[in-house]
């Protein structure tokens, strides 16, 4: 992930963030990720580039590869690396992913002619210090109009709805309408806090077109104890990918899912 003034949580929590992917609540955000990224992936005879941006232990890269997609992931974190290098290789697609140790901030300089039909900047948002640099950036490598820029960040709405159901914390919950910031339970430290309206504006000052918006994680954490997430989990799966669709639930999800193409001033000052 991109580093920011407290970075070391993501170069100690490693393997923090493994043991996270491999629980319920870490699988069902990478599996919805994944099915709503499918939805909107450019389609081609020829193997296609993709980019991760802060991609962490490779969890997303080595499923954007099995696709056929040659990636690269950029992570500041080693330790990170190391286990998406051991993914890659335990997947058999260690041939078609490059690890690249870089800050997302330098992706102009540590990718000055290099081009991508997809780049994932998924769970990074929420940590750097300017966001919408990291866009521009992004939006700087995607191939053309037709390239997929895939974004998943923490809502603001969803924070407060988990404060408020799961936490029971009517104050917190009223804070968090407003808050920019929350307390990162996985790694400690502050984690940033994004509305639709906020996103969009990022997106638009980057000069990228929202093609798609998806709610990831709307119910799942505030279902009682007697629904087993293992056990019901392609139930829970199934639920969550219809209300991830409509509107009415989409802003109300844990994490927002945001799809885009660069738009004709990205697309001017790439030729």
């Amino acid at each position: 992930m991109t580093a920011t003034a407290d970075n070391e949580r993501f170069r100690s929590g490693a393997d923090k963030y493994a043991a996270y992917l491999e629980s319920s609540e870490g699988r069902l955000r990478l599996d919805l990720t994944f099915a709503n990224l499918q939805d909107y992936l450019p389609t081609a005879t020829e193997p296609l580039a993709a980019l991760d941006l802060g991609g962490g232990t490779g969890a997303m890269s080595v499923r954007v590869a099995q696709l056929g997609f040659h990636v690269t992931q950029l992570d500041t974190s080693l330790p990170m690396l190391d286990y998406a290098e051991r993914a890659a290789e335990a997947a058999g697609v260690a041939d078609r992913i490059v690890l690249k140790h870089g800050d997302a901030a330098q992706v102009a300089s540590l990718f000055p002619t290099e081009l991508f039909d997809l780049v994932l900047c998924h769970n990074l948002l929420e940590y750097v210090d300017d966001p919408g640099a990291i866009l521009r950036a992004a939006a700087s490598r995607l191939r053309n109009r037709s390239s997929i820029l895939s974004i998943l960040v923490r809502s603001q709405a969803g924070e407060a709805m988990k404060a408020a159901i799961k936490d029971g914390d009517m104050a917190a919950a009223e804070n968090h309408l407003a808050a920019e910031w929350a307390h990162e339970s996985l790694y400690g430290g502050s984690v940033r806090l994004f509305t639709a309206e906020g996103l969009q504006a990022i997106l638009k000052n980057a000069s990228l077109e929202v093609t798609g918006e998806r709610g990831v994680r709307v119910l799942s954490d505030y279902l009682p104890q007697r629904i087993s997430r293992d056990a019901d989990y392609q139930r829970i799966f199934e639920l969550e990918r219809k209300l991830g669709k409509r509107p009415e639930f989409t802003r109300m999800a844990r994490y927002s899912h945001w799809l885009a193409q660069r738009g004709d001033t990205v697309a001017q000052k790439s030729r």
